[in-house]
């Protein structure tokens, strides 16, 4: 497990910096877009908790007018007011997590691992689950991939916060903890193929 260890961070800090050299430019039409289309940042940044329960500044393209996190932590549906424009096309294709890749090269992420929780969250979590912390965050894992549309399961819901914490949370760290198990490079390689694949599918 050390040697995996070793190469899965090596690797992700590299293909972090060949994904932003290569994206570069697309990043930078992105920018303009977001300019374009609404006020604020072009960048968003907000507190996650990571390995160890180190809290780490996450970065993404800016998806919602600025300020929108006083409303709510969650985002509850696809059509949610806060959104602009450019954002409902960024978070459908998954775009807004991009400079994410900043964060790997970083160290503070890699490329596959439990999504970071903010901290709200994290203070709700068992002995058991703050276990997921033990290993660092990552861009996707099978979680995402179970709850590719979390957010339009909680625009269905009443209380949608609740159902979050209730039902989706608990569920999404039994998740991790089936991934902790099964850390392996043949397991990453799965599920960055299969985020890929289901990112295309949402195209339909």
């Amino acid at each position: 497990m050390g040697g995996y260890r070793f190469w899965k961070e090596l690797m992700d800090r590299f293909s972090a910096l060949v994904a932003l050299l290569i994206l570069s430019p697309f990043f930078l039409v992105m920018a303009f877009w977001i300019k374009l289309d609404s006020s604020g940042l072009v960048f968003y940044r907000q507190q996650r908790i990571g390995l160890k329960g180190i809290p780490f500044f996450l970065l993404k393209f800016r998806t919602m007018r600025p300020a929108s996190d006083r409303e709510g932590l969650l985002t509850v549906g696809s059509q949610d007011s806060r959104i602009t424009r450019a954002g409902y096309w960024l978070r459908k294709y998954k775009l807004d997590e991009l400079p994410q890749l900043w964060n790997v090269l970083k160290g503070e992420m890699s490329i596959v691992g439990p999504r970071p929780e903010v901290e709200k969250y994290v203070r709700l979590y068992t002995p058991e689950q703050r276990l997921v912390l033990n290993v660092k965050p990552g861009l996707t894992d099978l979680a995402s991939l179970q709850y590719f549309d979390e957010s339009e399961l909680l625009a269905r819901s009443p209380e949608p916060e609740q159902t979050y914490i209730a039902e989706i949370m608990p569920a999404k760290l039994a998740l991790n903890r089936r991934y902790i198990d099964q850390m392996s490079f043949r397991t990453d390689l799965g599920i960055i193929f299969r985020t890929i694949k289901r990112i295309f599918q949402s195209e339909g």
